[in-house]
């Protein structure tokens, strides 16, 4: 696997590009960097962009990887031309409070949401907001679109899930209101569930198109779930405050074991390559690990017999990958973002035969 990527501070969001060995990072000082990675040669650096005056909270590329879309804890929106470095778009004040998360959502659609709670879906041929929406009392934590680019969901700090029309604009439904905040997002089994990553270490599962309340949730994850990205059809990678990255299985719900570690450093995000072999984690250590993930795919769940409790995960890339992939940094400051604290128990790897 590719050598680690270290900085002299946070990364806050990771984002492979669409078609290359290229990952861009997105840093609390406001700077944007992207590098070149390779499994067999050095990691070298194509861009350090300064166009944020403060914290770059998420980016997205374009999904013919010609455009970077950044969005800033400075409330901006900014479309980066990748064939110059320069700045093409700037939509500034984009939002009244500082944007949190972003999500392509078409070939000239951007969707974004903010802290306030407050969601918008961007026309960038015209650079105005087709739809705004104040549907959550706290931030929205993550953004998902489902394949035919109707459905946009929505999780927030204010514990619901909500689902946006986004051809209609408008709400189609929101969840009943969870105890837990929702963290993360993730859509699995061919757009037939959603995955919401809790601050408790619980993973919700709804059936799609029934946004009203959870059909199944799955414990275990001893500290919140951060982020999610899903890997297969039914599998998904989740980061964990723990600094521990997870595989995991939905239904029948496993967990599959460890595809990387952060040295008990908080997972700050995830991003899968074009090619769906590499996995990007990115943490409070002030690195960026890549994992072998093209190995999961092989992986056999066992269907018929209930899952085994343990207290000892299965480390799923080789031990000799594994450790050289270990976090050698000191603590740094804590992210911009909001960190969850929660001290839950310890669960041991258990859950039902579901479906």
């Amino acid at each position: 696997k590719p050598k680690d990527l270290k900085f002299d501070d946070l990364v806050v969001d990771i984002c492979f590009h669409p078609n290359r060995e290229v990952i861009a990072a997105g840093h609390i000082g406001g700077n944007v960097t992207i590098h070149t990675y390779s499994t067999t040669g050095e990691n070298n650096e194509l861009m350090n962009l300064e166009h944020h005056k403060k914290a770059c909270r998420a980016l997205k590329f374009s999904s013919d990887g010609i455009h970077l879309y950044t969005a800033s804890k400075d409330k901006s929106i900014q479309v980066i031309d990748l064939n110059t470095g320069s700045v093409k778009q700037k939509l500034k004040g984009a939002h009244s409070s500082a944007i949190y998360c972003l999500q392509v959502t078409g070939e000239n659609f951007l969707a974004s949401g903010d802290d306030d709670g407050c969601l918008k879906l961007w026309d960038l041929r015209t650079k105005t907001a087709v739809m705004d929406m104040k549907e959550n009392e706290d931030y929205i934590s993550d953004l998902a679109v489902d394949d035919q680019q109707k459905f946009l969901l929505a999780t927030s700090g204010d514990g619901t899930l909500t689902a946006f029309n986004i051809r209609q604009k408008r709400m189609e439904l929101q969840s009943e209101l969870f105890d837990s905040e929702l963290l993360s997002l993730s859509i699995l089994k061919g757009n037939q569930k959603v995955l919401c990553g809790t601050s408790e270490g619980v993973i919700n599962i709804f059936n799609w198109g029934e946004w009203g309340n959870i059909s199944d949730r799955f414990p275990g994850h001893p500290l919140s779930i951060d982020c999610m990205v899903p890997i297969t059809r039914d599998i998904v990678c989740t980061g964990s405050s723990d600094g521990i990255v997870r595989a995991v299985h939905i239904l029948p719900n496993r967990f599959m074991g460890v595809v990387g570690e952060h040295d008990e450093f908080p997972v700050e995000n995830l991003s899968l390559s074009h090619d769906r072999k590499l996995l990007a984690s990115c943490s409070h250590d002030q690195t960026v690990k890549f994992w072998k993930v093209d190995n999961l795919k092989k992986e056999k769940v066992n269907t018929k017999k209930k899952a085994k409790k343990t207290n000892k995960p299965k480390h799923l890339a080789p031990k000799d990958d594994f450790f050289a992939g270990l976090a050698e940094g000191e603590p740094s400051s804590k992210t911009e973002k909001n960190d969850e604290d929660d001290d839950n128990d310890d669960s041991d790897d258990d859950s039902d035969d579901d479906e």
